[in-house]
């Protein structure tokens, strides 16, 4: 993390990082995991789910989940690089490969998975679906939890998880939906982590979400390197910066900020098992 950007106080009960990218550097030189790992420590962010969502990136997550005990993974291919990978008649190998990978045991998560209407086009759309419902398929056969990429496609993705019976265990990553989307999630049963975007002015739309959604259904994220939340918003993002979004997140839900981390840390058990 930049040496500009000051650490948050601690969090007085320890929580993880639903959602981060220690293989992804936005300053030019491989990440340090354990320094990373140390200075989230210092703020109260003890554990992380590192995801893999390219085959290089997956690779590197089986190599993080064997080394550091403070991580749990997930892999996938992201809906944005299946069209490429199709399109050059990889896809079906690097299917078989995801899906070794998702099979070891600290491997807890598929994901990050679905539809991204932002950056891939209509003619990308049908391969990004098949891919979903492969991904979908796969959490289902091996019992792990499903979390999903949804950007301008909201709908989308609800049919198609109606549609194939989603797993029992389902996060929506980085939510970015509004209040009627926020419920029907949680009607479904489904999981909302929430991540920087939370706190910024602009974003009263997505407070207002996590507002209405239950206490046992939130989770934190960071998806860093992205998303830095305020007063550092465009800076690098790292699991050090997670108390930021916490703080805020409770203050909307109208919670303390223990009992919140209390409450993720008890989800967090739910879904993924223990560290």
């Amino acid at each position: 993390m930049p040496r500009e950007i000051e650490f948050p106080d601690p969090l007085q009960i320890p929580v993880f990082d639903n959602h981060t990218h220690l293989d992804i550097s936005r300053e030019g030189e491989p990440i340090d995991v354990a320094a990373a790992l140390r200075e989230a420590a210092r703020v109260g962010v003890t554990r992380v789910m590192q995801i893999g969502c390219d085959l290089p990136s997956a690779r590197l997550t089986i190599g993080l989940v064997d080394e550091h005990p403070q991580i749990l993974g997930g892999v996938a291919l992201h809906p944005n690089d299946a069209p490429r990978l199709a399109a050059s008649g990889r896809i079906a190998a690097a299917y078989d490969e995801i899906e070794e990978y998702a099979a070891h045991p600290r491997v807890r998560v598929v994901g990050e998975t679905g539809l991204d209407f932002f950056r891939t086009g209509p003619e990308g759309r049908g391969v990004q679906e098949e891919s979903f419902r492969w991904h979908i398929d796969l959490a289902k056969r091996l019992g792990k939890t499903l979390q999903i990429h949804d950007r301008d496609a909201h709908d989308d993705v609800l049919r198609v998880l109606d549609s194939e019976r989603a797993p029992e265990k389902v996060v929506l990553h980085c939510f970015s939906g509004d209040v009627r989307f926020a419920r029907e999630c949680v009607d479904r049963g489904y999981h909302l982590s929430f991540a920087g975007p939370i706190t910024f002015k602009s974003s009263q739309e997505l407070r207002d979400a996590l507002a209405v959604t239950p206490l046992d259904r939130v989770l934190v994220e960071t998806d860093a390197p992205y998303l830095t939340p305020h007063p550092f918003r465009g800076a690098t993002n790292a699991p050090v910066m997670l108390p930021l979004t916490v703080r805020r997140a409770a203050a909307v839900l109208g919670v303390s900020v223990p009992e919140l981390c209390h409450q993720v840390n008890q989800t967090g058990e739910r879904l993924y098992g223990s560290w």
